[in-house]
């Protein structure tokens, strides 16, 4: 498979184009529905010209438009991963600034979609918006591309307990059950668990004084975090590697029994032997098991983490009986 291409500059784009446009922050579910009538395989023989192209913004317009920093499901080199997993061919990052913020919707077809990526094929979610102030939509889309257009309708997903009502596909709602603590939720809604990858980086090494070391791991500073606690995780070390994977638990938050007040993210992998400064950790979470607490000592920490440990293995293996 090629890997997936990075535009910045629009005179780079592969032409003509097919194009999934959106976000596509987390590329959950819903995302991969809108991808997939663009991608090679779906193409075929009918256009074999065209580059299988998904078009974002950078940054986020909410970012450009608020002044603050958004927190992501997916920060950039993750849904670069994600996306060449998928066999998309090019991501192209336009630029969101003021001079593309003004853009009525007739000049961003005009002038993006159609002078500078020549598309042909379009896909995007029922309720995309584009153009100043969001003002054109789908029904703008069609008009000129008509049938070259596909619109993927609003996606839900049932979960949980069967007379539930299904649950919207979308990232403020994988936001929700991750703030929440819901991972099952938040897994489904993805299509895939829930990661964390990031290099272990030198703590302060309280763990191995209480016979649990922990891999303190560096994230990207935009990478949504889950609801402070405990979770039952695996954990491939090096992304890549062969090898299976380990089980461990993992604690999110600011350490209260040892007076922590930076957040930290901190991973104990069960009989696990080695040197693990400097690597990359990829974390998938399977099940969030209690909310941090404080504890009156540190003997009372270390049966606890004992405890998490052991309900940590009901949901990783179908024996628990490894030592942690």
């Amino acid at each position: 498979m090629l890997s997936v291409r990075v535009i910045f500059d629009p005179t780079q784009i592969s032409r003509p184009t097919a194009i999934a446009l959106g976000n596509f922050d987390g590329v959950h579910v819903g995302h991969r529905h809108v991808i997939a009538p663009i991608l090679p395989q779906s193409l075929g023989d009918r256009n074999p010209r065209l580059t299988s192209t998904v078009v974002s913004f950078s940054p986020h317009p909410q970012e450009f438009f608020s002044g603050k920093l958004r927190s992501l499901l997916a920060p950039f080199d993750e849904k670069v991963a994600l996306l060449e997993s998928l066999g998309v061919e090019q991501l192209v990052l336009l630029p969101f600034d003021a001079e593309l913020a003004k853009l009525s919707a007739a000049d961003f077809m005009q002038k993006i979609l159609i002078d500078s990526m020549q598309v042909q094929l379009i896909s995007v979610g029922f309720d995309f918006h584009f153009g100043r102030k969001r003002q054109g939509n789908v029904n703008d889309l069609k008009n000129i591309w008509g049938e070259r257009l596909t619109v993927i309708p609003e996606q839900k997903m049932n979960v949980g307990i069967t007379d539930q009502a299904p649950v919207r596909i979308s990232s403020s709602n994988i936001r929700t059950a991750l703030a929440q603590g819901e991972i099952d939720l938040a897994n489904a809604l993805l299509g895939r668990p829930y990661n964390l990858v990031g290099k272990v980086i030198r703590g302060k090494q309280l763990g191995r004084t209480i016979g649990f070391p922990t891999a303190n791991l560096e994230l990207p500073p935009q990478k949504c975090l889950p609801r402070d606690g405990v979770y039952a995780v695996q954990v491939q070390v090096n992304q890549g590697n062969a090898s299976a994977p380990a089980f461990g638990v993992m604690n999110i938050g600011l350490r209260p029994t040892v007076d922590g007040t930076q957040r930290s993210v901190e991973v104990h992998l069960f009989n696990w032997q080695g040197d693990l400064y400097g690597q990359e950790l990829s974390v998938n979470l399977v099940q969030f098991i209690r909310p941090e607490q404080k504890f009156d000592s540190l003997d009372f920490l270390k049966a606890q983490i004992q405890k998490d440990c052991q309900t940590a293995l009901r949901y990783l293996v179908a024996e628990p009986t490894l030592i942690c």
